[in-house]
């Protein structure tokens, strides 16, 4: 099975009234008509109305939910009870302790093996940058910095770009100077589909969002909008 994963920039629970195209769109990256979707959300300490809004929103489908928690784990063999789904989606939050806590639990080695056996990797903000070799975060206090990865995916990606006034400019220039390497930035509502180590698509539920390729060139940098295929 191909290995996939769907990084989402934000705005993945939109408003009841709004349909949920990028969730439906993750749905039907698997071939099973009843996927088994597993939350993780580490990033906010395991959050208990986190977890809640998870079951809500994806209750509205046509899936099979549970949840991973690494501060109160379901069972001894955390490695079987994740492997046994279909998608794994990870919530937003603290980057910087979602990063330590699944290398202390060596999560980040069973996330690898997930994405190796087929099952879907996903997740929103931290949920998606986790994914990529590097990152900027506002979860070390000071302001955005530069944070290590996972490294399942090659460069670096920002999240909020078009709804976070700091992000544009601190992705640049943690680019320009070689803090992080050249990556991906997505607005809120669009997301990134990756075969493999190669981007495969980008799709969007909000026809004005983009996302933005930023490179090193010279001692500058170089930011091409990309096109995203409108889910609507």
């Amino acid at each position: 099975m191909d290995k996939q994963i769907f990084a989402i920039g934000g705005d993945f629970f939109p408003p009841e009234w709004k349909r949920p195209l990028l969730r439906e769109h993750l749905l039907s990256l698997s071939d099973k008509a009843r996927p088994k979707v597993c939350y993780v959300g580490t990033a906010t300490g395991d959050a208990a109305h986190n977890t809640v809004t998870f079951y809500q929103e994806f209750g509205r489908h046509n899936c099979e939910t549970s949840h991973l928690s690494l501060y109160s784990p379901p069972q001894a063999d955390i490695r079987s009870f994740t492997l046994k789904h279909d998608i794994i989606y990870v919530g937003g939050g603290a980057t910087k302790n979602l990063v330590a806590l699944w290398k202390e639990w060596g999560f980040d080695g069973i996330m690898r093996e997930a994405w190796e056996a087929g099952i879907i990797l996903s997740g929103t903000s931290a949920g998606s940058i986790c994914w990529f070799d590097d990152c900027i975060t506002d979860s070390i206090p000071g302001g955005l910095t530069a944070l290590d990865c996972i490294g399942l995916l090659k460069g670096s990606n920002c999240t909020h770009y078009g709804s976070r006034p700091d992000r544009p400019n601190t992705f640049r220039e943690l680019i320009r100077t070689g803090a992080i390497s050249p990556g991906i930035a997505t607005d809120d509502g669009v997301a990134l589909h990756y075969l493999g180590d190669e981007l495969h698509e980008i799709v969007t539920q909000d026809p004005e969002a983009r996302a933005y390729r930023v490179e090193r060139v010279g001692d500058d940098y170089l930011e091409t909008p990309l096109e995203a295929r409108y889910l609507g």
